[in-house]
């Protein structure tokens, strides 16, 4: 298999960088993680202009990519820059919102493929902000785990229940929710979605400032009503898109850790070429070569893992494709906070200083580890789908 970029992914990539090197440096990007709203609006219709939001999405969807290589690619540079923009709640939201209205998917609730058409549409063009609503108080990771209740109610669905750590939630104007209309809380069968508008009534929203920047926020929803045509895809058939939008956000989490530990890398060679001791650059000293050495085998490591899930995200062979995605995202999180610790430690007690952009890509690597999964969640994952 040939894994090198196409021409339009390499050309992606480089004014990706290009953008995110003169138009989003780290002061820039520091003022906005740590801003009232989480992220820029200006810089996010940017990146929808330059195509960004475009290229995570097939052109049936209303984008012009689509593909694992696509995804990595955005992400990958949005790592550079320490991105905050809510590209993650926009690529599985409308990940999901596409898989489920499929033909296939959504021969129940066909009518609302035209508002399903539209609504990525606005999405894609960055007008409309979506969040991916799953994770619970209690979910512990585990994707089938939903204790939020759906019941039917005439033509209208209710909705009961709570969400946790919903990135951006403040700031969304869509949630994709995840509720259970039947079986036991950790059951896969029973598990249906809904799209609801932010402004619905009985949605509460509390948000809070995340650890390495952004916004986040705890979604209530109490006695939620909603048209029959908010649900996704089939009634009790939702797990099936949740694990789709997860796969998605998967190799976006893993492209975005490689970018962050190839600029955690340069800081630190660049560090190690001008510090001087005794005299000399403290880069030339065998014990700090012999362990950058070792960080620099470590990423691309991981380098190669994210190119791996990639290639196998559209990957019919379900268990194929769920091993080559919890290989990845246990890699990354392994590696992740392997470079994190020892870039902090090759530069001593400055790497620890909030100024030094150095700290903040250290804290977003080891919180990467905890999205949709750390590496022991995935380890236990990757043995279980070998055994079934």
């Amino acid at each position: 298999m040939n894994f090198e970029h196409t021409e339009d992914r390499r050309m992606l990539s480089d004014m990706l960088q290009r953008f995110v090197a003169d138009q989003y440096s780290f002061p820039v990007r520091d003022k906005h993680a740590h801003s009232a709203e989480g992220f820029s609006s200006e810089h996010w219709a940017r990146y929808a202009e330059l195509g960004a939001i475009g290229a995570l999405f097939t052109e049936a969807d209303g984008g012009f990519g689509g593909a694992g290589f696509d995804i990595s690619v955005v992400f990958e540079a949005l790592g550079r820059g320490l991105a905050v923009e809510p590209f993650l709640g926009a690529l599985m939201a409308g990940s999901a919102i596409a898989h489920a209205s499929r033909p296939a998917a959504s021969a129940s609730s066909a009518p609302a493929a035209s508002d399903s058409h539209a609504m990525l549409a606005d999405i894609v063009s960055g007008e409309r902000i979506a969040a991916f609503a799953h994770g619970e108080p209690e979910s512990f990771y585990e994707w089938a785990r939903v204790a939020t209740q759906a019941r039917r109610d005439g033509e209208h669905w209710i909705i009961d229940g709570a969400k946790a750590v919903v990135a951006q939630g403040e700031r969304a104007d869509v949630f994709v929710v995840s509720a259970r209309t039947s079986g036991d809380i950790d059951d896969e069968h029973g598990i249906s979605l809904f799209v609801i508008p932010a402004d619905t009534a009985g949605v509460r929203r509390r948000g809070f400032a995340l650890i390495d920047g952004g916004r986040a926020a705890e979604l209530t929803l109490n006695d939620v009503r909603v048209p029959a045509g908010a649900l996704l895809g089939r009634v009790d058939e939702g797990y099936a898109t949740v694990e789709h939008a997860m796969g998605r956000g998967i190799v976006a989490l893993c492209a975005e850790a490689v970018g962050a530990m190839d600029a955690a890398r340069d800081a630190t060679l660049e560090y190690l070429r001008t510090r001087k001791q005794f005299g000399m650059p403290i880069g030339s000293f065998q014990a700090l070569q012999h362990r950058m050495a070792d960080v620099l085998l470590e990423i691309e490591q991981a380098r190669s893992a994210v190119i791996n899930a990639a290639a196998a995200l559209d990957d019919e062979d379900r268990r194929s494709r769920e091993r080559a995605l919890s290989a990845a995202k246990y890699t990354i999180g392994r590696v992740g906070i392997l470079v994190a610790e020892e870039c902090i430690q090759l530069h001593g007690g400055i790497g620890m200083t909030w100024e030094l952009p150095l700290a903040h890509y250290a804290k977003r690597l080891v919180m990467i580890d905890h999205q949709l999964g750390d590496e022991d969640f995935h380890l236990e994952r990757y043995v279980a789908l070998g055994q079934d």
